[in-house]
């Protein structure tokens, strides 16, 4: 149906889970996935390594890019799902733009949670000098449509349900 969610991004700050809520996600629903980090430029990349956020300048084309992947994911595929921090209101329609009827799952996390999380990770070019700037950056999905919040603290399996649930009934509907 044209006015169901055709497709979701998982998005929150740094640490909060997207990458493996996203992964179990596609792998329950045998759909393709599409990974946000992967997009980013050697210049934001480098950047973020630094320690330095990136801007609305450096988002711009990341975030056009992320749409269209998934305008063409959603083309080839009847469903697909993206991974992207999408903290601020304008980068969420930017993507809703690029491919109407988005649903997305918004992992909330505590700062804490976060610096904690990030802290752990290795292998990850953002440093948890840099989770500050996320949530100076984050505006929260309240009262948008579309959009369910889920306490990234929780089970991934409880996580994956409940997106699972959620997104099913609005297919169903």
């Amino acid at each position: 149906m044209p006015d169901r969610m055709r497709a979701l991004v998982v998005m929150g700050v740094t640490g909060c889970g997207k990458t493996s809520v996203a992964t179990a996600v596609c792998e329950r629903l045998d759909l393709p996935m599409i990974e946000g980090d992967a997009f980013h430029s050697a210049h934001n990349v480098r950047k973020m390594e630094a320690g330095m956020p990136l801007d609305d300048d450096d988002r711009k084309d990341w975030l056009d890019r992320l749409g269209m992947e998934l305008a063409d994911a959603t083309a080839a595929n009847p469903s697909a799902v993206l991974t992207c921090s999408a903290l601020k209101h304008r980068y969420r329609d930017a993507l809703r733009r690029a491919v109407p009827h988005l649903g997305f799952v918004f992992l909330e996390l505590t700062r804490e949670a976060a610096i904690e999380r990030v802290s752990r990770r290795s292998g990850h070019f953002m440093p948890a000098s840099l989770v500050d700037s996320q949530f100076r950056d984050l505006e929260p999905p309240v009262d948008e449509p579309g959009v369910l919040t889920v306490n990234a603290l929780d089970p991934l399996p409880a996580i994956v349900d409940r997106v699972v649930a959620w997104w099913g009934a609005d297919t169903a509907a």
